[in-house]
Order: C-alpha cells, then structure tokens, then sequence
C-alpha cells in the first residue's frame, strides 16, 4: 500500500519530486509506441539505473509515485490566473518600490493646492469683502463732500470690476481706495519755507502765455512736532503726481508780494503758516487765497 502524502516522511516526499523531476526528462527518451504499462515499466527501470549508478536505493512505492504523479502533473508551478486579487496583491507586495514615488506625488500635489489656495484662490475669493470694507472705512473717515464723491466713484469702479471678473481693475480701485485712506488720515500744517539760502517764494512765465505770470509760494508739510510728511502732489506743469513734504502753491500776485513784503520787512515772515490740512479732509484749510494748483520743482 502507498503511504498517504500527510503520513510520509519528508526525505521520501523530496525523494519523490527528484523521480519526477527525473522522468520528465527521460520521458521523451522512452519509446512512443510502447503502451502505458510497457511504458511505466522502462521509465522505472531507467531510473532505478540512475539512482543505482548514484548510490541511491529508491523504493518501488516511491518510483510508482512518482510515475503517478507525473501523469497527474503534480509537483509543477502552475502560475495563478490573473485576477483583481492578485493584482491588489502584486501592487501591496511592491509598495516599498511604488510607495515613495506615490507619497513623493502626493506631498507635491499638496503644496500646488496648498499655495494656489493661499496666494491665489484664497485673495481672489477675498476680493469682494476687502472692497466692501475699504469703503465702509472710506465713509467712517470722509468730512468733505468732495471726499465722499471721489470714495464713490472708486467703490463704482471696483464693483464694475467685480461684476465683469476684472482682477486687474479691482486691484488698482483698491489701490486707490488706500491712497485715498491714507490721504484722508493725514494731518499737517503748511508752512512757509523761510529759512536762509531758501526761497519762499518764484513765479514761472506759462509756455501758453509768455506775457503773463503765475506765482507760487514755497510750502513743506510738518506734522505737530514739525517733522516733514510726505503727500502726495499733482504738478500742473508735468501732470505728474509725486510724494513731496515740500512743493509751491499757486497765488495770485497780490499774496505774492504781500508774503514778499513780510519777509523783506526784518527777513521773517510773521504769518508763516499757509494752510492746516485735517483729519478726514483732502485739502487743507487755506490760510491764504489759492487756486491749489501746485508745482513741484523749480
């Protein structure tokens, strides 16, 4: 009787895949034509002559295993099929060699969402509340009417640019709307230059009128502790805006000569301070007449 598979010992199962392994490659070496009993029989005979010549003695039992288990095709790797099991099992088996390109990917894929969200998405979504309230600021700050004109025209401005997705032009209304806060928080008092080896005072003959005149006075900006404060001036010659603490205010010829006189009287000007500029206002509160037009080099 042959031994069961779960009762033989384990020199006698590798012993029987050896005679497998064995006959499969005296197989085509026996004669075709032979009938299956003739066939097992020299297979068999074979292989005892090879064991014999190795010093091995292999039992009948064994090599009639072995011939039954080479038709029964056991003792062979038969790859599995594929299926999504295996599959998922391959990819889990490989995670070391896939993972760190997988987590590198990812960790990127993060920080492009992360930074598109802080310095794209994020400002842009924020767009229409910073308009709202750098007006609602605007209206709490203006005392002028002229203030509250120009607050309302930049704030129409910004929301045509809302309404029509216009990035560019909601930056730039918001940008003015900040230069028009940071004006309307300004206070300073105009002074007139007076100091030695400085003119208070120079007129220009205009490039459309050379027989006439224009005459300005010569102003700086101090704040409380007479400290320079830069504002923002318009020259009427160039169009041209630039920050200036110092710059000349248009007068007519009459204020002209007046201030002229009360520096050429002991070379101080007694009535120095030419305007006040408050809190919430965009001008200052002249002291004397002008139009405001102003230069700012001569």
């Amino acid at each position: 009787m042959t031994k069961s598979a779960n009762n033989q010992p384990l020199d006698e199962i590798m012993l029987a895949m050896d005679v497998v392994d064995t006959l499969r490659h005296q197989e085509k070496l026996v004669a075709p034509e032979l009938g299956s009993d003739a066939r097992d029989e020299e297979l068999k005979e074979r292989l005892r002559k090879i064991y014999k010549a190795q010093g091995i003695d292999v039992p009948d039992h064994v090599l009639d295993e072995g011939v039954q288990a080479l038709k029964e095709d056991r003792f062979t790797y038969h790859p599995p099929s594929s299926s999504l099991g295996r599959g998922l099992a391959r990819i889990y088996i490989n995670r070391g060699r896939w993972g760190k390109w997988l987590l590198g990917i990812l960790v990127v894929l993060l920080i492009s969402i992360g930074t598109y969200q802080y310095f794209v998405a994020g400002p842009k979504a924020a767009l229409p509340e910073k308009v709202q309230t750098s007006y609602t600021e605007l209206q709490k700050s203006i005392r002028s009417d002229r203030g509250r004109e120009l607050a309302t025209k930049l704030h129409n401005q910004a929301q045509t640019a809302l309404k029509n997705q216009n990035e560019i032009g909601i930056k730039r209304a918001l940008q003015a709307m900040e230069n028009l806060q940071g004006a309307l928080d300004q206070e300073y008092n105009l002074k007139i230059v007076a100091r030695p080896g400085e003119k208070s005072g120079i007129w220009r003959i205009p490039d459309v009128n050379s027989g006439s005149r224009n005459y300005y006075i010569i102003v700086e900006a101090l704040d409380a502790e007479n400290r320079p404060v830069k504002v923002a001036v318009t020259s009427e010659e160039s169009g041209k805006t630039s920050l200036v603490s110092k710059w000349g205010v248009r007068v007519d010829k009459g204020v002209f000569q007046s201030i002229g006189a009360d520096k050429r009287d002991d070379g101080i000007i007694q009535k120095n301070i030419f305007g006040k500029k408050k809190k919430g206002y965009l001008v200052p509160d002249y002291q004397f007449t002008t139009t405001g037009a102003a230069i700012t080099s001569w």
